[in-house]
Parts: C-alpha cells; sequence; structure tokens
C-alpha cells in the first residue's frame, strides 16, 4: 500500500493528497491577481477562501447587472427595436 495519504471523495473514488494539490494549483490559478503569485504556495485553505469570496462578488455583480437590466427593460417599449436587441444579446 501506498504511503501517500488518499480520500473518499463523494462519488466513492480515492482522491490523492498529489491531485488534491494539483486541483488546488488550477483553482489558484483561476482566480484573478493570483497568477502573478503563482511562484508563492498559497495553503489550500487560503485558496478556498480566496474562490468563496470571489465567487460572492460575482454572485453580487450578477444580481446588479439583473436589476439594471430589469429597469432598462422596464423604461423603454417592448416592440421597439431597442428592447429586440437587448432580448437577442441575452437569448
Amino acid at each position: 500500500m501506498s504511503s501517500r495519504r488518499s480520500r473518499q471523495s463523494s462519488s466513492g473514488a480515492r482522491i490523492s493528497d498529489d491531485q488534491i494539490i494539483q486541483l488546488i494549483s488550477k483553482l489558484q490559478q483561476l482566480l484573478p491577481g493570483t497568477r502573478i503569485q503563482r511562484s508563492n504556495k498559497a495553503s489550500a485553505s487560503k485558496v478556498l477562501q480566496e474562490t468563496c469570496t470571489y465567487v460572492r462578488s460575482l454572485h453580487r455583480e450578477v444580481d446588479d447587472l439583473s436589476d439594471r437590466l430589469s429597469q432598462l427593460l422596464s423604461t423603454i417599449d417592448a416592440d421597439s427595436p431597442e428592447a429586440s436587441i437587448i432580448r437577442s444579446l441575452i437569448m
């Protein structure tokens, strides 16, 4: 048996420590601002915290844009060319 620890995932497959490290590294590369710090290894905990913060900020941004779009759509005629352009962009 290997000396490397492994963990049971929800699908039943084993995930080794090396795989977790690789996944955390890939996740870190997806976060804005962390690409510069690629050589600086961050802890898994810090990467996951930053990921959660980033996802929350994206969620707030989506909510804000949805509100702005709703306001815009409520101010224009549904049959106008502008409304048609907006519908084509969001569908």
